[in-house]
C-alpha cells in the first residue's frame, strides 16, 4: 500500500467520522472522532469473531500505517507548531515558574512514580514486567495531551490564566517527555551507559539543544518574514521552518518538539507583530488552524481504530484498568508538590491542583511512544496498558474536565 493510499483512506474516514459526529454524536471533535474510530474497530471485531471476513483488511490497513513514525516524525511538529503560534508569550511567561515546573519536575516525578507503581503492579499480575521497562511506561505516559482538553476549557469559561497554564504545561512537557522517554529507552536497550552524567548529558542535548535550535531557527524565518510582504511566501516558510526544521533536528539528534515550540512562540509573537501585515496574520491563522484541525481529525481517529491490533489477555486489561487511578495519583502528586511550593510565593485557588490533574489528559503521543517500542518481550503488555489509559483520559476525563471545572470554579475564589 502506497503513502498515497494510506493518507488517501485516513483522509476520507477522517471525513466520515467527522460528519457522522457532527450530524448525530455532537461531542467535541476530537473525542468524537476518537469514539466512532473505537466502536468502528470493536464492530469489526465482533463480525470476525462471527465468522464475518471483514476484519482482516482492515487490520492490514492498520497494520500498514506507521503510526509513531507519522505523529512523532511527521505530525507531532506541525500540531506542537500550531498550539505555540496562537500563545501569547507574556501571558506564558508570567506563568513561567508553574509552567517550568511541571514541565521539569513534574514529569520526572510522574515518571518515577508511575514507574515504580507499575512495576510492583505488573509482578502482582504475573506479567513479569523488568523495571526499566515500567520506568519507561512511565516515561511515555506522563506527557499530557493538550489537543483534546483545550476547546473544553474555553468552553467552560476557564480563566485565562489557567488556560495558559495548562496549554503551555501540555506544549513544553510534550518535549521534556519525548525526551526523557529517548533516555530511559536507551538505558534499557543499552545503547547507553547507565549513570547520572550520561542521563544528564543526553537530556542538555536533546532538551537544550532543541530550545537553542528551535530559537535560532525562529529567529531566521522572522528575518525572512520581515523581508517580504507576501501571504503565500510568507506561509510557504513556517510549512518549510515545520517541515524542513522538524527533519533537521531529528537529524541533528536534538528534540524537534521543543524545537517547534520555541518557533512556534516566536513567529506567533514577534513575527506577527512586527514582521507581518493584517491579511497574513489572517490568512496565517486560517492556513494554521486548518492544518491543526486536520492533523487532529486524522490522529484520533488513528488512534481510535489501532484497537484492532492489540493483543489483550484478562491480566493485561486488569492491569490497564489498575494503571487508570495509579496515573491519576502520580499526575495529582506531580502537580500538588509544585503549586504547595509556589504557594509559599504567590496565590492560588484551591481548585487549582484538581482542575489541572482532571484536565491532564493522554493521548496520541503516549500511544506513539508506545508503538516505537523495540520488539522486547513487554511490547504488546505496555502498548495495551497504555492504549487503556489513553482511551479513559480522552474519553471519560474529556468529556467530564468542562462541568468539573465549572463546578470547582463556581466553589472556587478568584485567584487560580
Amino acid at each position: 500500500m502506497t503513502i498515497f493510499h494510506v493518507l488517501a483512506t485516513l483522509t476520507t474516514l477522517a471525513a466520515l467520522a467527522a460528519w457522522v459526529n457532527y450530524r448525530f454524536v455532537r461531542l467535541p471533535m476530537t473525542i468524537g472522532l476518537m469514539l466512532i474510530g473505537l466502536l468502528t474497530s470493536l464492530a469489526l471485531v465482533a463480525l470476525g469473531s462471527a465468522g464475518v471476513g471483514v476484519v482482516e483488511p482492515f487490520t492490514r490497513f492498520v497494520r500498514a500505517v506507521d503510526f509513531d513514525e507519522a505523529l512523532l516524525h511527521g505530525m507531532l511538529g506541525a500540531l506542537l507548531f500550531a498550539g505555540a503560534l496562537h500563545i501569547d508569550l507574556d501571558e506564558l511567561l508570567a506563568q513561567k515558574g508553574i509552567i517550568t515546573l511541571l514541565a521539569t519536575g513534574g514529569v520526572l516525578l510522574s515518571t518515577a512514580l508511575v514507574g515504580f507503581g507499575a512495576w510492583q503492579l505488573f509482578g502482582w499480575l504475573g506479567l513479569g514486567v523488568p523495571l526499566v521497562w515500567a520506568l519507561v511506561f512511565g516515561a511515555l505516559i506522563s506527557p499530557t495531551d493538550p489537543i483534546a482538553v483545550g476547546a473544553i476549557l474555553r468552553r467552560a469559561g476557564v480563566p485565562r490564566s489557567l488556560e495558559i497554564k495548562i496549554a503551555g504545561e501540555s506544549l513544553f512537557n510534550d518535549g521534556i517527555g519525548v525526551v526523557l522517554f529517548v533516555i530511559m529507552l536507551s538505558l534499557a536497550t543499552g545503547r547507553h551507559e547507565v549513570g547520572a552524567r550520561a542521563v544528564l548529558e543526553l537530556f542538555l542535548l536533546e532538551a537544550g539543544g532543541g530550545v537553542a535550535y528551535g530559537a535560532a531557527l525562529g529567529w531566521l524565518v522572522y528575518l525572512m518574514l520581515r523581508s517580504v510582504d507576501n501571504y503565500q511566501v510568507e506561509i510557504l516558510l513556517t510549512l518549510a521552518l515545520v517541515t524542513g526544521g522538524y527533519a533537521l533536528a531529528n537529524a541533528l539528534h536534538l528534540s524537534g518538539p521543543l524545537a517547534m515550540v520555541v518557533a512556534g512562540l516566536l513567529i506567533g509573537n514577534r513575527g506577527r507583530r512586527m514582521a507581518m501585515s493584517e491579511v497574513t496574520r489572517g490568512r496565517l491563522d486560517a492556513f494554521w488552524e486548518l492544518v491543526d484541525e486536520f492533523l487532529n481529525a486524522v490522529l484520533f481517529v488513528l488512534i481510535g481504530i489501532e484497537v484492532i491490533i492489540l493483543e489483550v489477555t484478562p491480566a493485561i486489561l486488569t492491569a490497564g484498568l489498575l494503571a487508570i487511578p495509579l496515573v491519576l495519583l502520580a499526575r495529582w502528586f506531580s502537580v500538588g508538590l509544585p503549586v504547595t511550593l509556589l504557594r509559599l510565593v504567590r496565590a492560588f485557588s484551591p481548585a487549582a491542583v484538581r482542575i489541572m490533574t482532571w484536565s491532564g489528559l493522554r493521548g496520541g503521543i503516549s500511544v506513539a511512544l508506545a508503538l516505537s517500542l523495540p520488539a522486547v518481550p513487554a511490547r504488546d503488555t505496555l502498548i495495551a496498558v497504555t492504549y487503556v489509559v489513553v482511551c479513559f483520559s480522552i474519553l471519560v476525563q474529556g468529556l467530564t474536565v468542562g462541568p468539573l471545572t465549572q463546578r470547582l470554579m463556581r466553589r472556587a475564589p478568584a485567584g487560580t
